[in-house]
């Protein structure tokens, strides 16, 4: 990837599917090439916390919302120590930011990080190109990347696909930490990371939890030597199929009955840890603005969500594990989809989407509570 500043919104550029449709108009951030998989995220808000999301490594977003960059670059906002995504595409970009807690533009930031996007496209277009023919890879291409069409396709066609990725040991943290707890402390969570968002630990500790988060390489050993009274799997990329050590890491904790609770690809985990297959979606989920159903109260949220696979289970019956009796917990609403997974006869469940609200809707905040509330179940039972 090869990166410019000076001007390079009036530097020409095009975003290349590898089913050969172009899209062509000025670079946005770095200039040079990048490739990903193209996926559309309808979220209106929040772009910085998507962009830091390490779940979308190697993926070229696009914004659906027209115009992106109006609250500019914060200190706070990140989600992780970086920029994931592998490009950036949007239609409108603000041209002065405008927000007490900005420092900076997107357009800077992104260029700052090396980040190749592109901007004044139709992107209306593009995402319905994306959701007739699915999620597929892309490039974008700009300055003395550019090149014919014709070769630019080529190279775009030469990219390994998302299915079959294996990409969760490369965002997660080599070292563990600790989140400390606020106030007092009530709890201690081990939390695998597979890719963490950091307001997700925050909002444990939010709750009197002290995590200690450990990497996707961790050990049961690793896990039970902090003496955890309850096991969280994390988001992050990449197909579920290719995590055999979560997988394994998990079956180890439910074998221990010890409270656990998955988000996103800790859920896919879950799902493969009961026996349930995962499979790839046509175009994914990706916004803050999904309705889910929680079937164990008929309460809808609007949730947000990062995914491009899916755990294949019943929606219409119990299902028999090696673990006891598995249901479906949570579904969307637009497709059906599996949105959660939870145990009824041990302490443990998964969701699809994000209650971590970073960004999006604080609808599923309760979901943090049913974890402590598990916890302390299992706790006051340990003492009966």
């Amino acid at each position: 990837m090869t990166t410019s500043t000076r001007g390079a919104a009036r530097t020409p550029a095009v975003l290349v599917l590898e089913d050969g449709r172009t899209f062509r108009g000025r670079a946005y951030g770095a200039v040079g090439e990048t490739f990903g998989e193209a996926v559309f995220s309808t979220g209106m808000t929040g772009y910085q916390e998507t962009l830091t999301d390490p779940s979308y490594d190697r993926q070229i977003v696009v914004a659906t919302a027209p115009q992106i960059g109006n609250t500019g670059w914060n200190d706070e906002d990140d989600e992780s120590g970086r920029i994931w995504v592998s490009g950036y595409v949007v239609r409108d970009p603000a041209r002065v930011p405008s927000n007490w807690r900005s420092r900076r533009s997107l357009d800077d930031e992104l260029t700052a990080q090396g980040v190749v996007g592109i901007s004044g496209i139709d992107t209306r277009a593009l995402t319905r190109h994306l959701r007739e023919r699915g999620s597929m890879r892309a490039g974008i291409f700009s300055g003395e990347a550019l090149a014919p069409d014709a070769e630019l396709v080529q190279r775009v066609q030469a990219q390994p696909h998302m299915k079959g990725a294996s990409l969760y040991e490369e965002v997660a943290t080599k070292e563990a930490y600790v989140v400390p707890a606020v106030g007092q402390k009530k709890f201690t969570v081990a939390a695998i990371d597979l890719g963490i968002k950091g307001m997700t630990p925050q909002r444990m500790a939010e709750r009197g939890i002290e995590v200690h988060v450990l990497p996707a390489t961790a050990t049961a050993e690793d896990v039970y030597a902090v003496e955890p009274d309850g096991v969280f799997f994390s988001n992050g990329p990449g197909d579920p199929a290719t995590a055999d050590g979560p997988v394994a890491l998990m079956t180890a904790v439910l074998e221990r009955k010890t409270p656990l609770f998955g988000i996103c690809f800790g859920n896919q985990i879950l799902g493969r840890a009961l026996g349930f297959g995962t499979y790839k979606l046509k175009y994914g989920h990706r916004g803050i603005n999904q309705p889910v159903q929680d079937r164990t109260t008929g309460k809808v949220e609007v949730t947000a969500h990062n995914h491009g696979f899916a755990v294949d289970a019943p929606l219409d019956k119990v299902s028999e594990t090696k673990f006891g009796r598995a249901e479906v917990s949570h579904v969307c609403l637009n497709d059906d989809v599996v949105e959660g997974l939870q145990l009824l006869d041990q302490p443990a469940f998964s969701v699809q989407y994000h209650p971590e609200a970073a960004a999006g809707p604080h609808d599923a905040a309760y979901l943090f509570d049913r974890f402590t509330s598990l916890m302390s179940t299992v706790r006051e039972g340990q003492r009966a």
